[in-house]
């Protein structure tokens, strides 16, 4: 609860900074993912908010030190520029393995959950559904049952008169 509030103030002031429309009349629902009624769509909503508090951090901390950088090594300050280039092995270490271990981080629940997505063994209805131009192909597996929908040949000519 209070990381949806979080995102609706988050997403409230870009859209005041301008970096996202924000109108009156629309509920703060169109700016985010919906929240499932399963329980497969509510640990999917789950992992793409904490992904994006990942990366609403991520972004504090990155702008936050280049901000600060900006101001802190300013000319007006003294600061003068290093004509050589400095090497720090340690440094260099860290800014590679940080975004690695914060990747595994996130691809650990994100393999889980797409495993769960794809066990299939308590489901009730087996459904493979293919798409081709104009047209569905639907297979039950459970029942043998397949049919073939078709775009409406009326919606098709009015399609190709425009």
């Amino acid at each position: 609860m209070i990381r949806e509030k979080l995102a609706h103030l988050f997403f409230a002031l870009a859209g005041v900074a301008g970096t996202l429309p924000v109108h009156a009349e629309s509920g703060w629902d169109q700016l985010n993912m919906t929240r499932g009624v399963t329980h497969i769509s509510r640990e999917i909503y789950s992992l793409h908010m904490k992904i994006f508090w990942i990366c609403v951090w991520i972004g504090v901390v990155v702008f936050g030190v280049m901000i600060w950088s900006i101001i802190y090594y300013r000319k007006a300050r003294g600061a003068v520029p290093d004509v050589k280039l400095v090497h720090n092995t340690k440094v260099e270490i860290v800014w590679t393995i940080v975004p690695v271990v914060i990747l595994v981080a996130m691809a650990v629940p994100a393999a889980k959950t797409l495993i769960e997505i794809e066990d299939t063994t308590k489901s009730e209805l087996t459904i493979k559904v293919t798409g081709f131009q104009w047209g569905w192909e639907y297979d039950y597996l459970d029942d043998g049952v397949a049919y073939y929908s078709r775009l409406d040949h009326q919606s098709d000519a009015a399609r190709e008169l425009l």
